[in-house]
């Protein structure tokens, strides 16, 4: 699509920058929460990841001096203590009996948000005024290129099945390279903080096929913790507002 519609040359000029995003809000996070799941559930993962928003806020704060108003920081405060209920009760840093420790696992996925609100901030000041096209297939151009010696270096003993082939492929087409193409336009029309709101919907529908097809508990814990922490997030980049 990007050579279709004659956009190499846009990505040749500026592939540095782009293919610096790509490792840094992909291949990161990523293997980030690839790591993450071997022991904690998707429904969990992905409440962890909804702190992204607050993340991307807290940096556009720091980088951009985007200074947000005291309802949005006090959104931020509520925000992390509903993290830091979520990871009090689950994370644990003594390996289990698979030799994991779950306190690692949710380090990993924060760690992958911190990635997503940086290069939100780092899109915004660098990236401005590119093609959403180029943005998202460059950053994933370099994602792979960050991430294949890693690969190598980790490749299984035993050899992929066809259904794990057909997994990365869906995941890699729809769930990131069309959706990257939206989100980067997302961020070019509103802005770092709000792009990354869309996280929002992330719990609802990773809990919900967690569920489904995996069998995964959802315990009323994990949703009075998602509910502080999407509260939260909805302050701290001005999508709820408390009446004066």
């Amino acid at each position: 699509m990007l050579l279709w519609r004659g956009l190499g040359p846009e990505l040749a000029r500026n592939w540095k920058m782009v293919f610096f995003v790509g490792l840094l809000n992909s291949g990161i996070p990523f293997a980030c929460l690839a790591f993450a799941l071997l022991s904690i559930s998707t429904g969990m993962s992905s409440i962890l990841n909804a702190t992204a928003p607050l993340f991307g806020a807290l940096v556009a704060w720091v980088w951009l001096k985007d200074r947000p108003h005291r309802l949005r920081i006090l959104g931020l405060l509520i925000g992390f203590v509903g993290v830091a209920l979520l990871a009090w009760d689950k994370a644990s840093f003594k390996p289990d009996a698979s030799g994991m420790a779950t306190g690692w696992a949710v380090l990993a996925c924060l760690l992958a948000c911190l990635c997503y609100g940086l290069s939100a901030s780092f899109t915004k000041r660098y990236l401005s005024g590119l093609p959403a096209l180029v943005t998202a297939t460059g950053s994933q151009l370099g994602a792979t290129l960050g991430l294949a010696l890693p690969t190598l270096w980790l490749w299984p003993r035993q050899a992929p099945s066809a259904s794990a082939w057909l997994a990365l492929l869906w995941v890699g087409v729809l769930c990131t390279g069309v959706a990257y193409v939206l989100y980067f336009r997302l961020i070019e029309t509103v802005g770092p903080a709000r792009s990354l709101s869309v996280t929002f919907v992330v719990p609802v529908f990773a809990l919900m096929y967690g569920s489904l097809f995996l069998h995964e508990t959802i315990s009323l814990w994990m949703l009075f913790c998602g509910t502080i922490i999407a509260c939260g997030t909805a302050l701290s980049v001005g999508l709820l507002k408390l009446r004066q």
